[in-house]
C-alpha cells in the first residue's frame, strides 16, 4: 500500500495587469494568445500563407530553372550526336569513326565541362571513344535514326547523355553512338536563374509584410475612432453612436449597441419614473403616521388617544402593504427569469391560493369561491415559477376582494381546453368594475381608477400584467356582470398558450 502523496496547496496567482493579457498583433499562429486580437487574426492568415508558400515558390522556381537551363544545353548535344553520326563509315563491312580536326574541336572539352563519345558495334564490342561510358537502359528498345537524352554518371560525375543507333553497316544491327558531356555549365546557367528570382524575392516580401501591416493598421483605424467615441462620452449619454463613419462590417455591431442603448434608457427611465413614483407613494402614509403621533401625543382623552392609535395602526398596514407591493413588482422586474421554473398545474396551484386568501375574503365579508377544473392533465402542465404565479393569482384576488366590499362575491375558476391545450386562469367580482378607457391605464405602476374609495398602492394589476409577460402570457379584462350596469364588475383573465418550443 502506498502513501498517496502530500497535498500541496497553492496560494492563488494574481491576475496580470491588463497590459500583459494583450497579446501581440503580430503573432504568426505560433503563440497561444489568451485574448483574441483581430488585428493579429487577420494578419496571421494574410501573412501564414504567405510565408508557407514561399519556400514552394523557391522550389518551383528551381525545377523551372532547371528545365530552362537544360533545353539550349540538350540542343547543342544532340547537334553534337548529328556531327558525329556523319562521321561513322564502313569499312570491310564493319562500322569506324573518323574523326578529323574539325570533329576533335567539337569534342574537345572546355574550362568547364568534359565531353565523352563512344562507338559500340550491335555484337556489343568496342569501336571508339570511352569505354566505361555506361550503356543505355537494357529496356531501351534500339531504333535506328532516333536520338533519345538520360542522365547518367561518368567517372563519378554527373553527366547528361545524348545516344542513337546507326543502320550502319547492317539495318538490321545497328551500332549505338553515344555522346556525353558534364553538367558543369547547366548547374551555372540554372544558378544564376535562381539568384535572379531569390533576390528580388528577398527584397520584396519584407516590403510585402510592410504594406499587409500597414494596410492592416488602416483598415482597422476607425474601429480605434469608434472605440475613442465610445469612451469619450459622459455616463449618462444614451444617445445613439453615428452609424454613417464606421464601417460596413462593424454597422449590424453598432446597430445592436444602438438597440441596447434605447432599451437600456427606457428602462432607465422607469426606474425612475418608478422611484419617484414608490417615494411618492411611501411618503403620503408615512406622513399620515407623523401625523398621527402628533396628534396621539397631544390627545389627553383617552377614547381620543384609541382612535389616534387606531387610525396609525390602519397607516402602518397601509404602509406595509404599499412596500410589499413594490418589493413584489421589483422582484418580479427584475429577478423573474432568474427563478427556478418547471412544471406547473395551475388547477392546484390557484386552489391553493384560494385557499390562503379565505380569512381576508371573510375579514371584508366576501363570498370567494372556487370553479373549473381540479387539476390540469400531466401533459398539458405549463412550464414557469410557482412563486411569480402565486404572486400573480394573489393580487387578484386581493383587488378583487378589495373592491367588492361588504356582501360582494368573489370567483376564482381554471379553465382547460384540452384540444388546443390553452389555460385560463379567471378572477370575477361583481364591484365596480373599470370603465373600458382606463383598462390600459390600470396596468401601469400607482395608476388607480377615480371613483373608488379602496385603499391601495396601485400596484397589484402591474405585477399581474409583468409576470404574465414572463410566462408568455395575455391578460384581457372584461365586464363580468354587462346586464347589470350598476354594478358590472370586472372578469381579469390571464390565457396561457402553448409553446412551440418545449424547452422554453
Amino acid at each position: 500500500m502506498t502513501t498517496p502523496p502530500p497535498v500541496v496547496e497553492r496560494a492563488p496567482r494574481e491576475a496580470p495587469p491588463p497590459a500583459e493579457r494583450r497579446a501581440s498583433p503580430m503573432s504568426f499562429g505560433l503563440f497561444q494568445r489568451e485574448q483574441r486580437s483581430l488585428f493579429g487574426e487577420i494578419l496571421d492568415w494574410m501573412l501564414t500563407p504567405l510565408l508557407l508558400l514561399w519556400p514552394l515558390s523557391l522550389a518551383l522556381t528551381w525545377i523551372v530553372a532547371q528545365g530552362i537551363a537544360n533545353k539550349p544545353f540538350d540542343r547543342a548535344l544532340e547537334f553534337n550526336l548529328q556531327a558525329l553520326s556523319q562521321l561513322v563509315v564502313v569499312r570491310d563491312g564493319e562500322a569506324r569513326l573518323v574523326l578529323d580536326s574539325q570533329a576533335r574541336d567539337l569534342l574537345r572539352a572546355d574550362d568547364t565541362d568534359i565531353v565523352y563519345y563512344q562507338l559500340v558495334n550491335a555484337r556489343g564490342e568496342h569501336i571508339g571513344g570511352e569505354i566505361d561510358l555506361p550503356p543505355p537502359p537494357l529496356d531501351d528498345v534500339p531504333e535506328a535514326g532516333r536520338v533519345r537524352q538520360r542522365d547518367d554518371v561518368m567517372r563519378g560525375d554527373a553527366v547528361r547523355v545524348a545516344y542513337t543507333w546507326l543502320a550502319r553497316p547492317d539495318p538490321l544491327r545497328p551500332v549505338l553512338l553515344q555522346v556525353a558531356e558534364t553538367t558543369g555549365r547547366r548547374s551555372t546557367l540554372a544558378n544564376e536563374i535562381i539568384k535572379g528570382v531569390m533576390v528580388p524575392q528577398f527584397v520584396i516580401l519584407p516590403l510585402a509584410v510592410l504594406l499587409v501591416w500597414l494596410a492592416l493598421v488602416r483598415g482597422i483605424r476607425p474601429l480605434s475612432d469608434l472605440e475613442q467615441r465610445i469612451r469619450a462620452r459622459r455616463p449618462d449619454d444614451l444617445s445613439p453612436i453615428e452609424e454613417l463613419d464606421v464601417p460596413q462590417e462593424v454597422a449590424p455591431l453598432v446597430s445592436s449597441i444602438n438597440d441596447l442603448l434605447a432599451r437600456l434608457k427606457v428602462s432607465l427611465n422607469t426606474q425612475r419614473r418608478f422611484l419617484a413614483d414608490a417615494a411618492h407613494q411611501l411618503k403620503t402614509p408615512l406622513a399620515g403616521l407623523r401625523m398621527q403621533a402628533e396628534l396621539a401625543q397631544r390627545e389627553a382623552d383617552p377614547a381620543g388617544l384609541r382612535a389616534s392609535l387606531q387610525q396609525i395602526a390602519r397607516s402602518a398596514v397601509r404602509a406595509n402593504h404599499t412596500v410589499s407591493q413594490l418589493l413584489a413588482l421589483a422582484r418580479a422586474e427584475t429577478t423573474g427569469r432568474a427563478l427556478p421554473s418547471g412544471p406547473v398545474d395551475l388547477a392546484r396551484l390557484v386552489a391553493g391560493v384560494v385557499r390562503d386568501t379565505v380569512p381576508r375574503a371573510l375579514e371584508h365579508g366576501v363570498d370567494l369561491g372556487l370553479e373549473g377544473v381540479s387539476e390540469v392533465p400531466p401533459e398539458m402542465l405549463i412550464t414557469g415559477n410557482p412563486t411569480l404565479l402565486q404572486e400573480m393569482v394573489r393580487n387578484l384576488l386581493d383587488n378583487a376582494i378589495a373592491y367588492s366590499g361588504q356582501g360582494g362575491v368573489v370567483t376564482a375558476r381554471v379553465l382547460v381546453d384540452r384540444f388546443s391545450g390553452v389555460q385560463v386562469v379567471q378572477v370575477e367580482d361583481n364591484g365596480p368594475g373599470i370603465p373600458a378607457g382606463e383598462r390600459g391605464l390600470v396596468l401601469q405602476p400607482f395608476y388607480r381608477a377615480l371613483g373608488t374609495n379602496v385603499d391601495g398602492s396601485g400596484l397589484g394589476l402591474a405585477i399581474v400584467q409583468e409576470i404574465a409577460q414572463q410566462h408568455g402570457a395575455s391578460l384581457h379584462m372584461d365586464d363580468a356582470h354587462p346586464e347589470r350596469p350598476a354594478r358590472p364588475g370586472l372578469r381579469v383573465s390571464v390565457r396561457f398558450v402553448p409553446r412551440n418550443d418545449p424547452a422554453e
